[in-house]
């Protein structure tokens, strides 16, 4: 392949594969077989699919599991969660079943407000820009009555809008920078749809005033949402008596505790641990948003942002003693929905969401953050008593096994084998290979 190929997004869903299959592969019936082994057997089912996105070909199936026993606020949960990471589900359960015992997570929404911005450049004065936006900021909300109508009778709508001077970082630069209310939908559409009125009402009045009487000059550059919701946050937290932490693996709770907080103090200050450490907590919080039909891309970008709201990339959880008690807890933002998009579409998103019991967005954000936090505690539980790697490797040893198409009785003689030996890429290769001798 050389060469651009012209008019692809006209070509038939059969003519794409078939140019992808012979122009990349020199096995191009097996190649076509396999995209369609992944197609559904239901051909409505699978148009519903094909039409999410742009130029599909088939489905890239991602497993979709459930973690039991996740008391969340003195109810229990199952949570289902769509990811192809060994031992995230199992983590995530475990986590669960030990603090069910312990009093359960505790979630909390501290604000569930959203940002919008246009960005604009102006040359004049800024004082006569400033008076020239007290006239007219009204406008900005009458004129996007038709937009905000049914919003408004859900409880939401646009909160304020503010004209920011951010001159000190670009030469002429402004914004109109909006707060939103958005209830059970994630708002984006909505949102992006006031922006763009804002900038044509802004564009309109500053034509029709004298702002721009001695040439000045207006220019709105772009509208659009943002993604960092430092405003709309949720906590959740875990706490219990230092020695009810006592389990199988901790026969020292006081111990535990104490190399558990250091654990955690280490990723507030050192930005190389704190990047795996969040990562392992959005190991937990992705796949809900993913279960969920949500934008897994929108929150990991807006929870880094806020990882690094103090000038240094820190972790989003914090662990504290005090008086005798272990507390555990993550304060991160998330923009989520329960109606809209994929929620209303997508037959597995809305099984997800029933087997929540259709939360609202608040809700959902409670869970999210939940857990999060429990894939977070069962990673540094682990980092402080036995190990990442012996559950890890555990799980992962399935998928070694697939890689080898191990037969079934070769499948039983590995399993116990490793039931007493440390799991290795290295070690389950050379055992498979000497069993095929």
């Amino acid at each position: 392949m050389n060469n651009a190929v012209a008019g692809f997004s006209k070509l038939s869903k059969k003519e794409k594969i078939d140019w992808i299959a012979n122009e990349y592969f020199s096995n191009p019936e097996e190649v076509q077989n396999i995209i369609r082994n992944y197609w559904n057997s239901d051909e409505k089912l699978q148009q519903l699919h094909d039409e999410f996105i742009e130029n599909t070909i088939t489905n890239l199936y991602i497993p979709l599991g459930v973690a039991p026993n996740f008391l969340i606020n003195g109810k229990y949960k199952t949570i289902p969660m769509a990811i192809e990471e060994s031992s995230v589900v199992a983590a995530a359960s475990k986590a669960a079943k030990y603090w069910s015992t312990r009093g359960g997570f505790k979630a909390t929404i501290i604000n569930t407000e959203k940002i919008g911005q246009v960005h604009f450049t102006f040359n004049g004065d800024a004082e006569k820009l400033n008076s020239f936006f007290d006239q007219i900021k009204p406008k900005f909300f009458s004129e996007t009555q038709a937009i905000t109508k049914n919003m408004q009778q859900r409880g939401g709508g646009i909160l304020d809008i503010k004209l920011k001077d951010k001159r000190s970082l670009l030469e002429n630069y402004y914004q109109l920078h909006a707060t939103f209310e958005t209830k059970d939908s994630m708002g984006a559409n909505f949102i992006n749809s006031c922006l763009e009125q804002f900038a044509s009402t802004l564009k309109e009045e500053a034509q029709n005033s004298d702002l721009c009487e001695n040439g000045e000059i207006l220019e709105v550059i772009m509208s659009i949402l943002s993604n960092y919701v430092p405003n709309c946050l949720v906590r959740a937290e875990v706490a219990c008596p230092i020695e009810e932490l006592a389990e199988k693996h901790i026969t020292n709770p006081k111990e535990f505790a104490k190399r558990f907080v250091q654990a955690v103090q280490i990723a507030e200050v050192e930005p190389f641990r704190a990047v795996t450490h969040n990562k392992g907590i959005m190991n937990g919080v992705d796949a809900v948003i993913l279960a969920t039909g949500n934008d897994f891309r929108a929150v990991e970008a807006g929870v880094h942002a806020y990882a690094s709201k103090n000038g240094q990339y820190a972790s989003l959880s914090h662990a504290k003693i005090e008086n005798g008690i272990f507390t555990f807890w993550l304060e991160i933002p998330l923009a989520v929905g329960t109606v809209g998009g994929l929620t209303s579409l997508h037959p597995l998103v809305k099984l997800c969401l029933e087997i929540l019991e259709n939360p609202s967005a608040q809700e959902l954000m409670e869970i999210v953050a939940v857990a999060g936090l429990a894939q977070n505690f069962a990673a540094l539980r682990s980092l402080t008593t036995t190990g990442i790697q012996e559950g890890h490797m555990k799980m992962h040893l399935n998928n070694i096994i697939n890689q080898f198409e191990a037969t079934d009785e070769e499948r039983r003689l590995i399993k116990a084998h490793f039931k007493k030996t440390a799991v290795t890429h290295s070690a389950v290769v050379d055992f498979i290979e000497n069993l095929r001798k």
